[in-house]
């Protein structure tokens, strides 16, 4: 099955039996890959496989993502089952995240990713750096295309 399914939201045993398919338009598994993937996503799981972190300790941890992308990143990998938010009844209020099994397994594959792109980087600067040289060379800039590459005008 591709998951394009219509009508109401499905039950848990539902969607059990599916066959999720990521690359089918309609399926639920797209968004949560682009929780777990975008920009803020993967590196709140890998922060969050360190341990539990507090609101302000995560965005210190995760260096230049704003108070508001943190809050509904947060909100979205809780949602999807990755992320526990424990509120402590203190003055002042106390919230915790940890990562649920399912998000710790989640954020050990990703880990295996981060740390082969980190390792890789110096083939990764040169690829760019041979890129830039050979787009500088035929005119083009390095970030794109000619202009006559974007239309001719």
């Amino acid at each position: 099955m591709d998951c394009e399914r219509t009508g109401a939201a499905s039950s848990t045993a539902d969607a059990e039996n599916l066959a999720f398919d990521v690359f089918a338009r309609a399926c639920p598994s797209r968004g949560t890959l682009e929780h777990v993937t975008g920009k803020w996503g993967g590196l709140i799981l890998g922060a969050l496989h360190e341990g539990s972190f507090r609101f302000n300790e995560l965005r210190r941890r995760v260096d230049g993502v704003s108070e508001k992308m943190l809050s509904q990143t947060l909100h979205a990998l809780e949602r999807d089952g990755l992320v526990h938010r424990e509120a402590q009844p203190t003055n002042p209020p106390r919230v915790d995240y940890r990562l649920t099994p399912l998000g710790s397994a989640v954020a050990e594959r990703l880990l295996a990713l981060i740390y082969l792109v980190e390792d890789r980087m110096p083939e990764v600067l040169s690829a760019q750096e041979r890129y830039d040289t050979v787009r500088a060379e035929s005119g083009e800039a390095a970030g794109g295309a000619t202009t006559a590459g974007r239309g001719g005008r």
